[in-house]
């Protein structure tokens, strides 16, 4: 890794996918969308999209550019069509939020945003989705970190072609009836898809590699981490394919989603194995904070298995299912994503910045340009106001979540001004911040914009 490329675009996905988080969290405070609205509702869809493409998203597509060329050992094909796909996606997120800000009547405007939603987003995924296609097949055999991210990303082709599909209904151009007709179905297919394919079986392919790096485990892999991906992948097989063949058959799909359940929950068994054996075998003794941060957003992860079951046994699972939704987004998802943001940071800064003099100059170490100290209780105080919120909702408590929700914002905001200083490079000494044939790193930007590389 240390003499990998550094993707030029990837800060700049990362820079908008941590606004689209603040954004989202402080509309949560405000009251706007979910609890306070139903889950159905205008401003809800609003808030969702904002955390499931502005922030996971973004943070997900920024994070394989960087790390699909190390996961197999080739450089990333087609660098230029990054930008353009971030571009694209930017658009259409903002056409998609805008259409849903017309459907809630907040302003009114003769465009068909939903429809140019519809094909922006599309777009810019597919983009995404080739540039990290051809490079996982450039690198053939793939090692299993990468075929995880191979399946998340026929995850995201589903999950982008059936919310293209929303949005032309929802715009009134449609013309699928069946999909009208099914349309709760298919949405439960869409959400399933996109939290557990694309968002979640993609970061749990990436910390198979991310985790014995960063705490000098075994890397070996493992037969049960073959059976994670084996199991995962048949559950997201049944999901998106014989789930939707069962719906245009008019056969049951209960046995259907039963069998993938059970696939789930012995994928994520096996993998709680392979989390254990790596942090029992680690050669860092001293774990650093964005390694025990992760056993957070593990145990979120958990919690919400836990959680998902009672729900399920007790009957009341469409009851609660946005307090499920919200510690899966918040608490595993964007749990991992800000505890592997806290070390990926500093790392690739520390790259773009030293890597140039490293061996004919000193430099500062990478665990140098952050105080673990001074944010170890920001993740403390993330993680439990993650759980207060969840419970709020559990209790049907809007008012009280709200006031919670204020706990995950603070220390939100205090992650990502403790990002921007490592950027800054703002905790290194004077004297040792830029040594001979250095230069201060951009805060997002590329060091040069050489738009025939980009």
């Amino acid at each position: 890794m240390m003499g990998a490329a550094i993707s030029r675009w990837t800060m700049s996905y990362f820079a908008a996918a941590l606004v689209f988080l603040i954004a989202a969290e402080g509309l949560m405070v405000a009251g706007y969308g979910f609890p306070a609205a139903p889950m159905e509702a205008p401003e809800t869809l609003v808030l969702v999209h904002m955390v499931t493409i502005g922030w996971l998203s973004l943070l997900m597509c920024g994070a394989l550019f960087q790390f699909v060329p190390v996961l197999v050992a080739t450089p990333l094909r087609y660098p230029a069509l990054v930008l353009p796909a971030f571009v694209l996606l930017l658009t259409g997120l903002g056409c998609l939020l805008g259409g849903f800000l017309q459907l809630a009547g907040s302003f009114d405007a003769d465009l068909p945003l939903l429809a140019m939603a519809g094909v922006f987003l599309p777009s810019g995924f597919a983009l995404a989705v080739w540039v990290i296609a051809v490079t996982l097949w450039a690198g053939r055999p793939l090692a299993l970190p990468a075929r995880f991210v191979a399946v998340g990303l026929f995850a995201v082709v589903v999950v982008a072609m059936l919310g293209a599909s929303f949005a032309f209904v929802l715009s009134g151009t449609s013309p699928f009836d069946p999909l009208i007709e099914l349309r709760p179905h298919i949405l439960t297919i869409h959400v399933a898809i996109g939290f557990g394919g694309w968002l979640g079986f993609t970061a749990i392919g990436v910390s198979y590699r991310l985790l014995p790096m960063f705490m000098l485990s075994p890397e070996s892999e493992r037969s049960t981490a073959y059976w994670v991906w084996w199991c995962g992948s048949a559950a997201l097989l049944l999901i998106a394919l014989i789930v939707p063949a069962t719906l245009l058959l008019a056969v049951g799909t209960g046995p259907v989603i039963t069998v993938a359940c059970l696939l789930a929950f012995l994928a994520l068994g096996l993998y709680a194995a392979d989390l254990t054996f790596f942090y029992r075998h680690r050669r860092r003794r001293t774990i650093e904070l964005n390694s025990s941060a992760a056993l957070g957003a593990f145990a979120m992860l958990y919690l919400a298995v836990l959680l998902f079951a009672a729900l399920l046994l007790t009957g009341t699972l469409e009851q609660h299912v946005g307090a499920l939704i919200h510690l899966i987004a918040f608490g595993w998802l964007t749990g991992l994503g800000l505890s592997q943001l806290y070390k990926i940071v500093p790392f690739l800064t520390w790259l773009e910045c030293y890597g140039p003099v490293m061996g004919r100059q000193p430099t500062p170490r990478v665990q140098d340009m952050v105080v673990e100290k001074r944010d170890m209780p920001w993740f403390a105080v993330y993680f439990l106001g993650v759980l207060v919120c969840t419970a709020a909702l559990l209790a049907d408590q809007p008012t009280l979540f709200r006031i919670l929700a204020l706990m995950p914002l603070m220390a939100t905001v205090a992650i990502v001004v403790e990002l921007i200083g490592a950027r800054r490079l703002s905790n290194i000494a004077a004297e040792r911040r830029l040594p001979p044939g250095t230069m201060q790193p951009r805060l997002f930007l590329p060091p040069t914009l050489n738009w025939r590389r980009s």
